[in-house]
């Protein structure tokens, strides 16, 4: 057997493999005599059916598998062995006039080539990484909800603008009838929030649907209606009052404070406001993070240029899809993935580069951290190690979930080998201005 290679270009090569008959005969003779001592044939006894009526039968379909078997085992020994780093996989030239009844075989494969390049990290204009803080009116809007939730409700015979009235909804024509709990500071707009004022268990009150509450989906919820139908709705309803309460908030004192938390942790509302605002934070960096890699990684893209197989990788496309694609067709498929490819080949070079590898131990540890987070969540603080070593053990022998720990494990290596390397300035703003400027 021999191998060798032409290189078209600095993207492209050929490969050609060379395949003698003294490369396969013996296995296709001995795999040939297995079959004729097994073959059932009329005619002839066990083991005793005419070597040559065996091959006539079997000998091209063994001859095509195991000179197919070398092929393969041959040109992966061979990529693998010379270290080239291809695009997709190789693909079979056509070859005229091939003829499986010679002896010798030979057999040319197109590779398509990964372009050498260099990384372009840093453009001229440094990339924002935002730092979102928790600013006062949110520590405020938390607070107030945990007061609320775990407050009192306290019945009442008359509205007033910041209670809950429960009553029914109706509208014959549209079918609706639908009994709900409203939140009057949900109400929009004073002309809406007056009709409410002042009402008594029984009252009905005619409303206007458009426009009723700031939120079209407390719409959905309160006539109990799809939220295509509530988007344009204008109609009119009655609500009729069957209870009208307010909402004792809760004091903020100790008995709060360790329902709220682990015992003893938080003793003073100002400690409760700061553990309230870290904790904000902290979910915050996850959304500063993710879009901190987006940008990176447009950034990277813009700036790192190199040269792709176009047309391999088009001909592999079409070849290797799960449907027939015509070659426009195929184009169209790699103009949508060429993008995710490029960042793909700059994603694997860091990696390599910088060796940024998963290690077991190192998945072990990131496993046992979101267990014990988890766990933290349930009011177990303070879990043995043995115990969080047994169901990391459990959670590691899925091999789906041990995929989607090691990708998240590969971000975070990638998140901080940027903010290392990286030409950043930090912009610190509030949650509504960090919503604003990224998804404006």
């Amino acid at each position: 057997m021999n191998i060798s290679k032409e290189q078209v270009d600095d993207l492209n090569a050929v490969v050609t493999v060379d395949i003698t008959k003294e490369d396969y005969s013996e296995k296709v003779d001995k795999i040939l005599k297995d079959y004729r001592k097994n073959a059932n044939v009329p005619g002839f006894r066990k083991g005793h059916v005419p070597m040559g009526l065996v091959k006539k039968q079997y000998g091209k379909a063994v001859l095509v598998d195991e000179v197919n078997k070398l092929l393969q085992d041959a040109l992966h020994k061979y990529l693998t062995e010379e270290k080239l780093d291809v695009l997709g996989n190789p693909l079979p030239k056509e070859q005229e006039n091939f003829n499986w009844d010679a002896d010798d075989y030979s057999f040319e494969f197109e590779l398509g080539l990964a372009p050498k390049f260099d990384i372009k990290l840093n453009g001229k204009k440094a990339i924002t990484h935002y730092k979102i803080v928790a600013d006062d009116e949110m520590v405020d809007n938390q607070i107030k909800t945990i007061q609320k939730q775990y407050g009192k409700l306290v019945s009442k015979e008359t509205a007033e603008k910041d209670d809950l009235i429960a009553g029914t909804f109706v509208n014959e024509e549209k079918e609706i009838n639908n009994t709900a709990t409203i939140a009057l500071e949900k109400i929009k707009g004073k002309k809406n929030l007056d009709k409410f004022i002042g009402a008594k268990v029984g009252d009905s009150i005619t409303l206007k649907t458009k426009n009723l509450f700031t939120d079209d989906h407390d719409l959905v919820s309160a006539l109990k209606i799809e939220a295509d139908t509530a988007k344009d709705l204008d109609i009119e309803v009655t609500f009729t009052v069957s209870e009208i309460n307010s909402q004792e908030l809760a004091d903020l004192d100790q008995e709060l404070f360790d329902k709220l938390y682990r015992p003893g942790t938080i003793k003073t509302v100002t400690e409760l406001r700061d553990k309230i605002k870290q904790d904000a934070e902290k979910q915050f960096e996850q959304q500063s993070d993710q879009q901190l890699l987006n940008s990176i990684t447009e950034n990277v893209l813009e700036h790192t240029k190199f040269d792709l197989p176009v047309e391999f990788l088009q001909k592999w496309i079409q070849a290797t899809g799960e449907q027939n694609l015509s070659e426009d067709e195929a184009k169209d498929e790699f103009e949508k993935s060429e993008k995710g490819l490029r960042y793909q080949l700059i994603e694997g070079k860091i990696i390599s580069d910088n060796d940024l590898q998963v290690t077991f131990e190192e998945l072990k540890a990131f496993a046992k951290e979101l267990i014990k987070g988890q766990m933290a969540q349930f009011g177990q603080n303070s879990p043995e190690d043995k115990e969080l070593d047994d169901i990391a053990a459990r959670i590691l022998s899925n091999q789906e979930e041990v995929k989607r720990m090691s990708e998240q494990l590969m971000s975070q290596k990638l998140l901080n080998y940027y903010k290392e390397n990286a030409k950043l300035k930090t912009k610190e703003v509030s949650f509504d201005e960090f919503i604003k400027e990224v998804y404006k």
